[in-house]
């Protein structure tokens, strides 16, 4: 009978997946492109340009994200990630908000339509006349997880192997297209001679340095799998949260209030807390502090340290993949506590 359940319910899902999977390799494959234009194009335009007027690139940079650009510099990766390194640029993909509400989109609306969206319809009373148990609903839907989240992590990896292919290898632009100034000769006369100087500001400008291409053009794709195990885990997690409150719950739009309002709150809170210290404390409170896949894609750990809570000092470790997956469970057995003990109250 579960087998019979789960067929239903993704078949009810089949379109929802088929665009939330769409959207995700369809974005992979932009940012891919949106990469191969800053890398190959842009960098070299502005390393020539900073070499030309004797600025380092990296004070460039430290005026950009200085102030309010912090706030941007936090969503794709924070200080760690490297502008000027293919490879850096290539995981924000996977860190990018629009990645990060598609994802949320399908996980919250998936889990708040389980349970207070079948009691709100009318059709849980139908469902449950069934020989299946409350239980076996709820492992259903676990299972459907079980099904759907690779899926979609999938279709992200399948999109950046699509752009890959479409960008490498990597080339630097020339040097060429850069602005020159317009030549502006001196000249006046004294006592009927004429004399002439040629501009003295374009003596021979400092020599621009080409940005290293070698390692830092390289693309890795097959990496991005470590990441994607964290964005399985995030998925999970908010999935096993909408589901703890869609077992409370008898609106699904309700839930869905409820639920988009906490996941909210923590990713602002994750967000600005990078940015605005009295913040930080709460931060690890979040369920994005643990969705670190740029750092697994890099190789630069898999794991948190909640210095936040002392005073930018190691605390202690915690896997990443443990605190998404094991939030996750914990939501559905909440789920399961409570749908297993509640009434369900009448159609209206």
């Amino acid at each position: 009978m579960i087998l019979t359940l789960v067929l239903k319910l993704l078949r009810d899902l089949r379109l929802t997946l088929f665009v939330t999977a769409s959207l995700l390799c369809l974005f992979q494959i932009f940012w891919t492109k949106i990469m191969e234009r800053i890398i190959a194009q842009l960098a070299p335009f502005f390393y020539g340009m900073a070499g030309y007027s004797g600025i380092d690139v990296k004070q460039v940079e430290k005026v950009v994200f200085d102030g309010p650009g912090k706030l941007i510099r936090s969503i794709i990766g924070g200080e760690t990630i490297d502008l000027n390194n293919a490879m850096d640029m290539f995981t924000i993909a996977y860190v990018h908000p629009l990645v990060q509400t598609i994802i949320c989109i399908w996980a919250v609306g998936r889990a708040a339509g389980a349970l207070a969206g079948e009691i709100d319809r009318g059709t849980m009373e139908l469902l449950l006349s069934q020989p299946i148990g409350r239980g076996t609903l709820i492992l259903a839907h676990l299972v459907v997880d079980i099904i759907t989240i690779p899926l979609i992590c999938l279709s992200m990896w399948f999109g950046s192997y699509v752009g890959y292919w479409l960008v490498n290898p990597l080339t630097l632009s020339e040097y060429d297209n850069l602005p020159k100034m317009q030549k502006m000769d001196i000249e006046f006369g004294i006592a009927g001679l004429k004399v002439k100087i040629k501009d003295p500001t374009l003596a021979a400008p400092s020599p621009t340095k080409m940005p290293p291409g070698e390692g830092r053009l390289a693309l890795h794709p097959e990496l991005l799998g470590k990441g994607l195990l964290a964005t399985g885990g995030l998925i999970f997690a908010i999935t096993g949260i909408t589901m703890a409150i869609s077992a409370t719950g008898r609106f699904r739009f309700r839930v869905l209030g409820y639920a988009v309002f906490l996941i909210l709150i923590m990713f602002l809170v994750n967000v600005i807390s990078q940015v605005w210290e009295p913040l930080m404390p709460l931060r690890p409170l979040t369920i994005f502090y643990y969705y670190q896949p740029q750092q697994m894609i890099l190789g630069r750990g898999w794991s948190v340290n909640f210095s936040e809570w002392n005073h930018g000092e190691t605390l202690f470790q915690v896997p990443c993949l443990l605190v998404l997956y094991g939030v996750g469970t914990l939501g559905y057995l909440i789920s399961w506590r409570i749908f297993e003990r509640r009434d369900i109250p009448a159609p209206i």
